[in-house]
Order: structure tokens, then C-alpha cells, then sequence
């Protein structure tokens, strides 16, 4: 009888525990299934992301290279002496092979024609304009940004920088992110999909706390949280079965 009493006190103060923590931490789990709903929603109604291999509407015509990669890179380090060629490749550009040579400490790449010699310091977004026009040819469109660094929309998980922001008029308020060091899309959307993705981190994300270490720390506060009540309930759980138990013994 006594080690019956013992065990029911325990049970009692884990009973009150696990019922004030699963009242408390409900809301992460409210907020956790209902971004996995928006999740899987967004799964079925967007396109697959745009693929990461380069894209091009024109074939490199390889019978074009005049110019060697030797002279290529010193007619490219002409204007920025004392530097080094970090990388070199060639992109077919308006149907032209062209040079691009990436430099250390210099965050665009130059861009040398293969065909002619000819150096030009703004092919670097004529090549993302063609780049973007691979998904939305025809359509008109605009630069309006130039990221070094990620924001609200473009984040860290889509891990390319630098990149190109164009806008489409297409009435759907589309706009799609180029980089020009892999020579693809790295992001496409528009004002439907992104109202989405801003739900789906305010729900799974958090992202109404502005502060990332402090959003951090909050996630992981919840999740120890949600933790402590499922254990609790699993040994809440075991001691209720074997105080039953008991009683038939």
C-alpha cells in the first residue's frame, strides 16, 4: 500500500507537469502542423525550383576561340594590375564566346571576348538578363536589385551570392534571382508564392522575431519544451499502467 501511495504522489505532480507544459507548448505544435499543411500545400500547387545547371537559349561555338586563355586573362588584368586570375570559363553570350575571368578580391568577373580581344566591364548583366530570359523569354523585364547579401525574400537557404533580382511585367508581380557565377536560375517566384513562403516562416520559422539569436533561442526553448511533455506523458503513462496493474496482482 505504501509503494502504491509513493507512486501515485509521483504520478500526481508528473500528471500536473505534463498537463501545464502541453497546455503551454500546444501552440508550437499548432504552429508546427499547421506550416506542415502550408508546406505541403506549397508542394503541390509551385513548380519544382529552377534547375542549378547552367542555362543558355545558345550553343558555344567552340570554333569562334580566337583568343587564347593566356591572352584572354592578360588582356582582362590590364585595368587591375597586382591582382590574380582566381577562375576562368567561357559563356556563350548574344551568341559570342566570351571569357569570364573571376579575380580575388574583385566580386564581378571580367569579361573578355574570345572572338575579338574586346573587353567589356557590363556583359556581366547583359549575361544575367539572358540567363533570366531562359524562363521568362519574351516577357519584359527590369533589374531591380543587385544582392551581396541576403534579405527578407532571398534567403541564406538558397546559399548563392552574389545574384541579380529582375522583375517581370507579367501582371503576377514575377521576379527571378540569376547568378552569373553558375550561369542559372537560382530562384524563381512571384507575389502568390512568396505570400506563402512568408507564411510558412512565420509559422515554422518564427520569422516574426526579428532578432535571429533571440528567434534561436526561442525555437529551442519550445522544442525542449515540447520534449519535456512528451516525456512526461510517456512516464505518466507507465506508472498509471503499473499502479493498475497492481491492483490484480
Amino acid at each position: 500500500m505504501r509503494t502504491h501511495n509513493r507512486v501515485m504522489k509521483h504520478a500526481y505532480w508528473i500528471r500536473k507537469a505534463h498537463r501545464w507544459t502541453s497546455l503551454v507548448f500546444s501552440l508550437v505544435l499548432l504552429l508546427a502542423s499547421t506550416s506542415g499543411l502550408i508546406h505541403l500545400w506549397m508542394t503541390q500547387t509551385q513548380s519544382s525550383p529552377p534547375s542549378t545547371f547552367p542555362s543558355s537559349r545558345t550553343v558555344l561555338d567552340i570554333g569562334r576561340i580566337h583568343i587564347s586563355p593566356r591572352e584572354a586573362a592578360k588582356k582582362g588584368l590590364q585595368s587591375v594590375s597586382g591582382y590574380e586570375v582566381a577562375q576562368m570559363q567561357i559563356r556563350s553570350i548574344k551568341e559570342e564566346p566570351w571569357y569570364q575571368i573571376f579575380v580575388k578580391n574583385i566580386p564581378k568577373p571580367i569579361y573578355v571576348n574570345a572572338l575579338t580581344g574586346e573587353i567589356d566591364q557590363l556583359r556581366d548583366e547583359i549575361y544575367a538578363r539572358e540567363i533570366a530570359q531562359t524562363i521568362f523569354f519574351g516577357s519584359p523585364m527590369k533589374k531591380s536589385n543587385y544582392l551581396t547579401s541576403f534579405d527578407s525574400e532571398y534567403i541564406a537557404i538558397f546559399r548563392i551570392l552574389p545574384v541579380y533580382r529582375f522583375d517581370i511585367d507579367d501582371g503576377k508581380g514575377s521576379r527571378v534571382y540569376v547568378s552569373t557565377v553558375t550561369g542559372s536560375v537560382t530562384r524563381a517566384t512571384d507575389n502568390k508564392k512568396q505570400w506563402e513562403a512568408n507564411v510558412f516562416s512565420l509559422f515554422h520559422k518564427w520569422s516574426f522575431i526579428r532578432d535571429q539569436k533571440l528567434r534561436n533561442i526561442s525555437l529551442g526553448l519550445a522544442t525542449i519544451g515540447v520534449l519535456l511533455a512528451s516525456i512526461s506523458g510517456l512516464v505518466l503513462f507507465g506508472l498509471t499502467r503499473r499502479t493498475k496493474n497492481s491492483k490484480y496482482v
